[in-house]
């Protein structure tokens, strides 16, 4: 008689270095510009001026001391997210107006208490997801200097089985 025992989600997670697509590569050029349209569309594999992390590394991330923030920026409705992440509906937006980018930026400045190196990372629903690219060049602009982008999202999170929350928007 065979045994056939399931692997408890961390040991796969340890086996796998990819989840949900987070490293695949469309060609895209990255840019510093912020995208205003077409959200939804393959993005690049790297960010100016900020640091792109993988499921692997963002999981060793919440473990150790001080936790970075984990800003989930997709809009839309409820959602289940990652444990722990606050979600900040609309601010990945390219188009935002003077008063929503100043909003931002004051949000982002409680988070970090005014250190601009304090860790951010942003995410939203998978690789093929802007508003995540936008609202970490929006910190890099602002002269956040430990921002990284979490490119895979909720689909690599999902995918690695790691714990998740349900959403409730962050009133900013």
């Amino acid at each position: 008689m065979v045994t056939v025992m399931a692997l408890a989600p961390a040991t796969v997670f340890a086996q796998h270095r990819s989840y949900g697509g987070e490293d695949r590569d469309w060609n895209v050029a990255p840019t510093t510009e912020l995208r205003t349209g077409e959200y939804h569309a393959p993005t690049p594999r790297t960010i100016p001026g900020g640091r792109v992390v993988v499921t692997i590394e963002l999981e060793a991330m919440r473990a150790g001391k001080p936790q970075p923030y984990l800003i989930d920026v997709l809009g839309g409705n409820a959602h289940r997210t990652i444990a722990g992440a606050f979600w900040l509906r609309g601010a990945g937006a390219g188009d935002m107006n003077a008063r929503e980018t100043r909003r931002f930026l004051d949000v982002m400045g409680k988070f970090a208490a005014g250190d601009r190196s304090r860790a951010i990372v942003f995410f939203c629903a998978d690789s093929r997801c802007w508003l995540s690219y936008n609202a970490a060049l929006r910190a890099i602009a602002a002269g956040y200097t430990n921002i990284m982008w979490y490119r895979g999202g909720l689909a690599a999170w999902n995918h690695a089985a790691l714990p998740m929350m349900q959403s409730e928007p962050f009133a900013w």
